[in-house]
């Protein structure tokens, strides 16, 4: 996958069929926040993402507290948004159901 950065339009032509994810304020990332029914869900969640952004060898920035987990995608190496962002932004929303 390509670590090509993506343009706005790019970046917002992906973004209308990722429900949830918006642009962050930096401007160079997405961002989503997730709810879970508890901390368990969540952390499964986290754990299911952690084994395909490692095989991605593509991370995320995130947080988590009790059943709140946000995220923040870019690819550093490319300042900004790239396909591998649009791509795990799409596994995150699989695993959490949606």
């Amino acid at each position: 996958m390509t670590r090509e950065k993506l343009g706005k339009d790019a970046i917002a032509a992906a973004l209308v069929g990722l429900e949830g994810w918006a642009p962050a304020a930096d401007g160079a990332s997405i961002r989503r926040t997730f709810t879970f029914a508890n901390f368990s869900e969540a952390f499964a969640f986290m754990t299911r993402v952690a084994l395909a952004a490692e095989k991605m060898d593509h991370h995320p920035d995130w947080s988590n507290v009790y059943k709140t987990v946000d995220v923040t995608l870019n690819t550093h190496d490319a300042g900004g948004v790239t396909a591998l962002d649009i791509d795990l932004a799409k596994k995150m929303n699989r695993f959490a159901g949606g």
